[in-house]
C-alpha cells in the first residue's frame, strides 16, 4: 500500500492491474483490495463516470450479467448486501477507514456526484474489511454504472437532492463512527430504500416502491 501510494504522490501513472500485480509480486485480490481502500482515501480516483463511452466495458461474467439484469434488479441486490457492509464497517474499520467514509459521506463543491457516491460506498465497502465482499460489491457496481442499465436522472443533479443524499451518507457514517453496528444497517438500509424508490419513479413516473 504504501509503494501505490508513494506513486501515486510522486504523480506516476499506475499500470494495468494485471502488469501492477506482476510488477508488486502480489495476488490481484489482494491488490483490488489495496486499490479500493486507495479510492476510499481520495488517493486514487474512481473510475470516471461522466465520460465513460455509450457502452461500458464488462467482458466474460459481467457482460453476460449486464445483459440479464436491470436497473430493479441492481437496487434489489444492493439493499441485500450493503447494510451487511455498513455493519461489518462498524464492526472493524479501523480509525483511518471511518475517518476516510465520514469524508465521503460530503459531496465536495464542484464535484461530480456520481463519483463522490461511488466514493462513500466504496468507502464502507473497504472498511467492512472482507476481500471476497468487497470484489463482489466492485463488480456489482461496475454492472449498475453500465450504460445499458443507465437510469435518465437529471433531478438527480439539483442541489436539493445532493444534500438530502449527503445528509443519509452522514447517518451511516455517524453510526459506523459510534460503532453502533444496528444503526448503520438501518441507515444504509433507509439510504438504499430512498434511492430504490427514486429509479422506480424515473421507470414508472408516479409509481413508488411498495
Amino acid at each position: 500500500m504504501q509503494i501505490l501510494r508513494r506513486r501515486l504522490a510522486s504523480g506516476e501513472a499506475l499500470p494495468p492491474e494485471r502488469a501492477l500485480a506482476e510488477e508488486l509480486s502480489v495476488k490481484r485480490h489482494r491488490l483490488r483490495r489495496a486499490l479500493l481502500a486507495l479510492r476510499a482515501e481520495g488517493a486514487l480516483p474512481p473510475p470516471p463516470i461522466g465520460r465513460r463511452p455509450r457502452r461500458t466495458a464488462a467482458s466474460g461474467a459481467g457482460e453476460e450479467l449486464v445483459r440479464c439484469t436491470n436497473p430493479l434488479e441492481v437496487i434489489e441486490l444492493r439493499l441485500v448486501f450493503e447494510p451487511a457492509l455498513a455493519r461489518l464497517a462498524a464492526l472493524r474499520a479501523s480509525p483511518q477507514e471511518v475517518a476516510c467514509i465520514e469524508r465521503a459521506s460530503h459531496t465536495p463543491p464542484g464535484a461530480d456526484r456520481g463519483a463522490a457516491d461511488l466514493a462513500f460506498h466504496l468507502a464502507v465497502a473497504a472498511g467492512a474489511r472482507n476481500g471476497l465482499a468487497a470484489e463482489l460489491y466492485g463488480q456489482l457496481r461496475r454492472i449498475g454504472r453500465d450504460a445499458r442499465l443507465h437510469v435518465a436522472a437529471a433531478v438527480s443533479n439539483c442541489p436539493e437532492r445532493i444534500r438530502e443524499r449527503d445528509a443519509e451518507h452522514r447517518a451511516i457514517a455517524t453510526a459506523i463512527a459510534a460503532r453502533d453496528a444496528d444503526a448503520a444497517e438501518r441507515a444504509m438500509r433507509a439510504h438504499l430504500l430512498a434511492v430504490q424508490r427514486r429509479v422506480m419513479e424515473r421507470l414508472s413516473p408516479g409509481l413508488t416502491a411498495a
